[in-house]
């Protein structure tokens, strides 16, 4: 024998123990799955809450997640009854749903707030399939905005399908399978404290099965370790590269002088003078400044090329108005305005009327009459 074994012992082992190889993946959270659960829950539903205060035009306050397990069990003996259970299937990036779980009252609320109400008296309506039909939009815009963040922390296209909504009376014999079948055994619950404005202050849930957060937690990991991969210095870069060697510099021909060199004496011989070159620092060469010159400005214009500015002006249109007085009224007084209505204005009979030029004050003048048409007479330019 080899020491390995073959894939019929494998199976026996699998069945003495009772479990299968779907069974690992529904096997309870670890510390630090439910850790990163949790924080990806949290900038998720952080972002479906400024989607929602869109939508409600209120403040939208989600409280961090806090992440547990849970059975059906535990739902029902725990949550308000009826609720809103809203399916929430992802169709690229993953694979499975999850269930956001609302009380009716809080969707009441956040439907009336959609549609124009102002949500202070939820009991007095009844859930129709209008506020489902609503509830589900909202949900739509809101966790669709959740998936783009989740794409953004994953490192890969995320999108969900519409919604869909259900009224579940958890006081009722309900199969909890009908609704989805994980919910038949242990699941992951995410719970939320939302409040939106003074009107809502109530606790929501995200119910996960067990494969569809490790898949979440599985594919976070895998982005994080191509993170630290990317960031870790390679062998190349961290090998010590050899210092650049200088280039030489062409050498220049300076005044040499002679200078006595002391050299020290042998044992038993005389000590002898030898001359030695020594170079001499250079003498800085004087930089040569002078200040800059600019061409003098003309005085003036020529009356050639004054004429010729004009001239490109002289055909564009300008409005002229002529004013025959002005006034004050308040918004009362110009309701009460009706055929027959006179306006008393800030002119005397008889003074000049006003003439503007594109709303510029330039003259002024009298009112005649050409060809049964009116006309103004200039008496008076404006300097």
């Amino acid at each position: 024998m080899d020491g390995m074994l073959s894939q019929e012992e494998i199976n026996a082992l699998l069945n003495e123990s009772g479990g299968s190889l779907d069974s690992v993946s529904e096997q309870p959270l670890s510390d630090s799955e439910k850790d990163a659960i949790g924080e990806i829950a949290n900038i998720s539903m952080g972002t479906a809450a400024t989607t929602l205060f869109s939508l409600v035009n209120r403040k939208v306050e989600i409280s961090t997640p806090v992440v547990s397990f849970a059975t059906w069990d535990d739902i029902v003996a725990t949550y308000e009854k009826p609720c809103v259970f809203i399916r929430i299937a992802y169709t690229v990036g993953l694979d499975g749903s999850n269930i956001l779980v609302l009380k009716e009252s809080d969707v009441k609320v956040i439907t009336d707030l959609m549609m124009g109400g102002d949500g202070l008296h939820p009991d007095e309506t009844e859930l129709t399939e209008l506020h489902l039909s609503a509830i589900s939009e909202a949900m739509n815009q809101m966790m669709g905005s959740a998936a783009t963040s989740m794409s953004s922390m994953l490192n890969k296209m995320i999108d969900i399908s519409p919604p869909e909504a259900d009224i579940i009376d958890l006081t009722d014999t309900v199969d909890e399978r009908e609704i989805d079948k994980f919910l038949a055994g242990q699941f992951v619950k995410i719970s939320f404290r939302m409040e939106i404005g003074d009107l809502v202050d109530s606790q929501i849930m995200q119910l996960y099965p067990f494969s569809f957060a490790r898949e979440m937690y599985a594919s976070i990991s895998k982005n994080m370790e191509i993170d630290a991969s990317a960031n870790a210095p390679s062998a190349e870069s961290t090998t010590p590269t050899p210092a650049p060697q200088q280039a030489e510099m062409p050498r220049q021909e300076q005044p040499m002088t002679e200078q006595p060199m002391m050299a020290q004496p042998m044992m038993g011989q005389p000590m002898m003078v030898q001359p030695m070159m020594v170079q001499q620092p250079m003498m800085a060469q004087p930089i040569n400044v002078q200040p800059a010159q600019f061409q003098a400005f003309s005085q003036g214009i020529s009356p050639a090329l004054q004429s010729e500015n004009i001239d490109l002006i002289m055909d564009v249109p300008m409005d002229v108005t002529v004013e025959l007085g002005r006034t004050s009224k308040s918004i009362q007084e110009i309701l009460d305005f009706s055929p027959g209505t006179i306006i008393e204005l800030n002119k005397i009979a008889g003074e000049p009327i006003d003439i503007l030029v594109n709303g510029k004050y330039v003259a002024k003048g009298e009112v005649v009459v050409i060809e049964e048409n009116f006309g103004v007479r200039i008496t008076e330019i404006v300097k």
